[in-house]
């Protein structure tokens, strides 16, 4: 049952009290019943406004994924980074190949997140790089 069959229940219950109407506890009875439709109201307006909203949103996020299609034909194009190099290296303990970037391997090692082994790497050059 929804906040609107549950008013429209409440107020069934409290005319089948059938209440004096002139009575205090009738009028704070009323009172309440009223308070609480006006929030109904507003709770009904508020679920409006956010469907609009999200419509809003949806065209907006339709329009960026056409823009980003258009302009951005590949997704290495959202690397800024043009020199980014990626290595796999297997752990020699538990055999896990592990992808890491140029950053990591120039730290000079890692922690295998599989078995947790130590792997060091050491960079060596060709007679011509160095």
């Amino acid at each position: 049952m929804d906040t609107t069959e549950s008013l429209g229940y409440l107020k069934g219950l409290i005319d089948g009290l059938d209440l004096d109407e002139n009575s205090k506890e009738t009028k704070v009875f009323k009172a309440i019943v009223e308070v609480l439709e006006n929030m109904n109201a507003d709770l009904d307006d508020v679920y409006e406004e956010l469907e609009a909203q999200t419509d809003v949103i949806d065209a907006i996020d339709a329009d960026l994924a056409e823009l980003e299609e258009d302009f951005y034909d590949d997704e290495d194009d959202w690397d800024d980074d043009e020199d980014f190099e990626e290595f796999e290296v297997e752990c020699p303990n538990c055999g896990e190949i592990i992808s890491v970037d140029e950053d990591t391997v120039m730290e000079g090692g890692i922690e295998c997140p599989n078995c947790g082994e130590n792997l060091e790497f050491e960079i060596e050059y060709d007679d011509d790089e160095e």
